[in-house]
């Protein structure tokens, strides 16, 4: 249930993300959807591990698993966005 949580959150958090980065995005929903899942569980490792949070700060629907799977969402989404620039030119 725990990875299901996951999956869902990411979803929402892919796309606050990328109402957040704004602009010109080379991404469609899908790659969206993809990297906010990711993100969720980048998010998740990062706010359980590398913070020192808690096995419980990132897991289901609350304010701090949202945030920590947005701010992974967001970091997935510049780095897919560099790598596409990169690749354009």
């Amino acid at each position: 249930m725990h990875y299901l949580a996951l999956i869902v959150l990411g979803l929402i958090a892919g796309g606050i993300a990328k109402m957040i980065i704004g602009g010109n995005n080379p991404s469609g929903w899908v790659v969206t959807a993809i990297l906010g899942v990711a993100g969720a569980f980048l998010g998740h490792f990062i706010a359980s591990n590398l913070l020192h949070l808690g096995s419980g700060a990132a897991v289901g629907f609350n304010i701090s698993s949202l945030i920590s799977a947005v701010i992974g969402a967001i970091i997935l989404l510049v780095i897919y966005h560099f790598v596409q620039k990169a690749q354009s030119n």
